[in-house]
């Protein structure tokens, strides 16, 4: 039987976060783990329903995003502090281990999860991010490429992040977030300015504010290489490779499966740093080919 459920846990001191639970009550648990500044709606509905068709799936609102405390202003956090945040989330639910879904900063999320407690981890998939390890990229040929030599974020995106964020009413911050969002959408699938349009809506709903959060990009990025210990990774990881993706292109997936021990690389074509309709069935179907071997 499925069933969904809210519920607040607490992650730290004053700290409460919004999750939401779906998916049969006794299914495997798996943790959506969502990008900076991204509240848990960021995860569309049609890929939540079909990897809880198969999980009990579990998606929550990061710290100054949705329904969670907005505390950075005044009690500032590190990043590796949402990191923490990940295995808190499963201890407020009860959840002993857990296959991690981890999308962009999410990605680097679960990948400091699998580094520091990666007996709490089933088994991890991650995309639309880079790895966090210094080690080279190795060539097919043999030759290597540093890792700050990797292609770096779409100029496009650059300068729409250096823009100053005006309070210009709501419908004007909608259209801000749906210019973003083409941007991030990238060159592999048509773009449906409707449809993130509507994303956002329910989101700001959800949250209560259109105002939004900067906190994420402000906190201390310090303390997140794991080279050595993502290199001796033993959780089954999946690196789903998003070719369209303008903030981490390709090689970062090829980089990721290098660094990440005994990961392997799985491609949805058309797929950038978004998520529209067209990628929810090849991408649920990816995740699950991997958490169903389990």
């Amino acid at each position: 039987m499925s069933v969904r459920t809210t519920r607040f846990v607490e992650t730290a001191p004053g700290v409460r976060l919004w999750t939401e639970t779906r998916g049969p009550a006794d299914g495997t648990p798996l943790l959506l783990v969502m990008g900076a500044q991204a509240s848990g709606l960021g995860w569309p509905e049609g890929l939540v329903e079909r990897l809880a068709a198969h999980h009990r799936v579990i998606r929550y609102d990061h710290r100054d995003t949705g329904r969670s405390s907005w505390t950075f202003d005044q009690d500032p956090y590190r990043v590796t502090d949402l990191a923490e945040d990940v295995v808190a989330v499963l201890d407020g639910l009860g959840v002993e281990r857990a296959h991690l879904v981890g999308m962009s900063l999410g990605g680097m999320l679960t990948q400091l999860v699998l580094a520091d407690h990666p007996d709490r981890v089933l088994s991890a998939t991650v995309f639309g991010t880079t790895a966090l390890s210094t080690a080279d990229l190795v060539h097919p040929d043999g030759t290597r490429t540093p890792v700050d030599r990797l292609p770096g974020i779409d100029p496009r995106l650059l300068e729409e992040w250096a823009r100053p964020v005006e309070d210009l009413g709501e419908e004007a911050e909608l259209d801000r977030r749906v210019r973003h969002w083409e941007l991030l959408h990238g060159d592999g699938l048509p773009f449906d300015a409707e449809y993130f349009r509507a994303l956002e809506r329910e989101i700001i709903e959800h949250t209560g504010s259109y105002l939004p959060g900067t906190a994420h990009g402000r906190a201390d990025h310090s303390g997140m290489l794991r080279t050595e210990a993502l290199a001796a990774n033993r959780v089954p990881t999946l690196v789903v490779s998003a070719p369209a993706d303008p903030v981490f292109p390709p090689p970062h997936p090829q980089f990721l499966a290098q660094a990440i021990g005994g990961a392997r690389l799985a491609e949805v074509p058309g797929l950038g740093h978004s998520l529209p309709p067209e990628v929810h069935g090849p991408l649920a179907e990816v995740v699950l080919s991997h958490t169903t071997a389990r």
